[in-house]
């Protein structure tokens, strides 16, 4: 049976209320069941728990007061003890401690302008952010959760509008106004990262902005959505690349 001939059964669980803005962004910590977060214009981050006698969802804690604009994007660390937030004020906050309202742990204020989108890669010892000034930046996590920037990528010719790595290797993915996707790795153990492939209009990409980028969980396949109306789905043999053979091209 076709998946659109099933009735998926989808209902509504809960609205959550309290953001007073547009909300941008949510996100399931992936390491404790029932807790999210949510992302907003109103300039703070609101963290959900669902309780596990009532199955009710409350909210647990306000991020604010360190973010003081639009608040575009949040990820968690694989562990789920830190959550990063990328914000239109040019910073990316790194919080931690969601027992109660609370502090970031860390602000990176490096970005000449609005900050788009943070990323974890899979081990958690790698940040990833972008932003208007058309830059990425790969930050690593030290003791402490002290954060030290390890590269500055810059190629794109247009605001980059999300940075995503893959789900199984240290191979960081963007998308921009500029209608690429550009994908960047590192072949030696010192952390230079380079741009080994742009996918464009001119080799079957896309013709407009591209949104947005997603893996599926073997990171075999990568989906794409774009201005120009369309989805596009990758796809490569990362096989050769996990045994270090070399990037194989999407």
């Amino acid at each position: 049976m076709k998946l659109m001939d099933k009735n998926l059964g989808l209902v509504e669980v809960q609205k959550l209320e309290g953001h007073t803005d547009r909300v941008w962004n949510v996100a399931w910590n992936p390491a404790a069941d029932g807790v999210l977060a949510s992302c907003s214009a109103d300039k703070t981050v609101r963290i959900w728990e669902q309780s596990s006698l009532t199955r009710s969802w409350t909210c647990k804690a306000v991020l604010e007061g360190t973010h003081t604009r639009t608040v575009k994007s949040l990820a968690w660390s694989p562990s789920g003890k830190l959550l990063a937030t990328a914000s239109f004020d040019g910073t990316t906050c790194v919080w931690e401690n969601f027992a109660t309202d609370s502090e970031s742990v860390s602000v990176l204020q490096v970005h000449e302008s609005e900050v788009k989108s943070v990323s974890w890669n899979a081990s958690g010892s790698l940040l990833a952010t972008c932003g208007r000034d058309k830059s990425v930046w790969i930050w690593e996590v030290l003791p402490e959760n002290e954060f030290e920037c390890a590269a500055v990528l810059t190629g794109h010719s247009e605001d980059v509008k999300m940075v995503l790595w893959h789900p199984t290797m240290d191979v960081l993915f963007s998308c921009s106004y500029d209608n690429t996707i550009k994908i960047w790795w590192s072949e030696d153990e010192y952390g230079d990262y380079n741009c080994v492939q742009t996918l464009g209009e001119l080799n079957n990409g896309h013709s407009s902005t591209v949104w947005s980028i997603s893996f599926n969980a073997a990171g075999d396949k990568m989906v794409t959505c774009s201005d120009d109306l369309t989805v596009k789905i990758w796809k490569t043999d990362i096989s050769m690349m996990q045994t270090g053979e070399g990037y194989v091209p999407w």
